[in-house]
């Protein structure tokens, strides 16, 4: 007996409640919305991962974590020294080249009369001359390429290597720029929403890091092909947000479009309007049935054009 009686003790403490019904409505006047809600993230425009073109020894890093960045501004480079001389070399090559060609060119007389012979012989110093050429061109570009400059404005806001004087790997040694003034809101609509949206429509966020904040933006692009990596044929919105040094790249959200609205309109939530032989009614305090007039349905409201007026009470 004493176990039953703790049984329902515990039953009735620790039950699952009863949710309270709304069994009545006084009809209000206001305004019918019918908004659509998606989820999505901050991202920017504006960002780039940069990395040496080859492995090599990290001569110079010129950046840290949180600095600020101006265009084309140089951050990182390998050392150099064996691609300079390996660029002199070159040069070397080059000249010696040169000068075979010309001593080629001198001996062969007039070119209009050249035997097979000797025409090929100044073909040859020709292309030798040319490759020297090539070859010191790309050397001067790998000079170039053991320099890395920040393609936008912004804030470093990754140094994979931060200190010089380590061999690394194109991978190894990652900086990560992204220009805060190119933030936007990325949302995914999927294909029976997205025919409700267009460009420079307004939006209202909230981000789920400052839930008490609604933030307005207007929309930017609607992509025209499927988000790549997602399940379902999904398209991404980009909404353009205000600058602000508080939001941060991957902070999440939620994004609310009004796609119609009806002002200064009497409603009542849906659930209290009945239909007897194609006609909708309801039922008033009295029990008494009113039979009405339906405009547009919002979100769960309906519009009442005849039947009803202020104030009235309805179950």
């Amino acid at each position: 007996m004493i176990i039953g009686i703790i049984g329902f003790g515990a039953f009735k403490i620790f039950g699952p409640k009863t949710e309270t019904k709304v069994t009545s409505y006084t009809i209000k006047r206001g305004t019918l919305k019918e908004t659509l809600s998606l989820s999505g993230q901050i991202d920017a425009y504006e960002k780039s991962t940069l990395r040496f073109q080859t492995s090599g020894y990290l001569a110079w890093v010129g950046v840290k974590e949180g600095d600020t960045v101006k265009k084309y501004q140089g951050v990182a480079s390998l050392d150099q020294a064996e691609l300079q001389k390996n660029l002199r070399k070159y040069l070397n090559t080059y000249m010696s080249e040169r000068w075979d060609f010309e001593s080629t060119k001198d001996s062969s007389g007039d070119t209009s009369i050249m035997t097979t012979a000797v025409r090929r012989a100044f073909e040859k110093a020709q292309f030798d001359l040319n490759n020297a050429v090539l070859d010191v061109e790309l050397k001067a570009i790998a000079v170039k390429y053991a320099n890395l400059w920040t393609p936008i404005d912004g804030i470093v806001t990754k140094v994979a290597a931060p200190n010089a004087g380590v061999n690394v790997t194109p991978a190894q040694s990652e900086i990560e720029v992204v220009n805060p003034a190119t933030i936007y809101f990325s949302a995914t609509a999927d294909q029976t929403e997205v025919s409700k949206l267009t460009a420079s429509k307004s939006a209202e966020i909230t981000l789920d890091a400052f839930i008490d904040e609604k933030i307005t933006g207007t929309v930017s692009t609607i992509s025209y092909i499927p988000k790549t990596g997602e399940t379902g044929t999904v398209y991404e919105v980009k909404i353009n947000l205000p600058p602000n040094e508080k939001f941060r790249i991957g902070m999440t959200g939620d994004v609310d479009f009004t796609i119609r609205k009806l002002a200064d309109v009497l409603y009542t939530p849906v659930k209290f309007i009945k239909t007897e032989n194609s006609k909708k009614y309801v039922l008033k305090q009295n029990k008494e049935k009113v039979y009405v007039t339906i405009g547009e349905e919002m979100d769960g409201n309906a519009e009442i054009k005849e039947g009803l007026k202020e104030n009235d009470t309805i179950h």
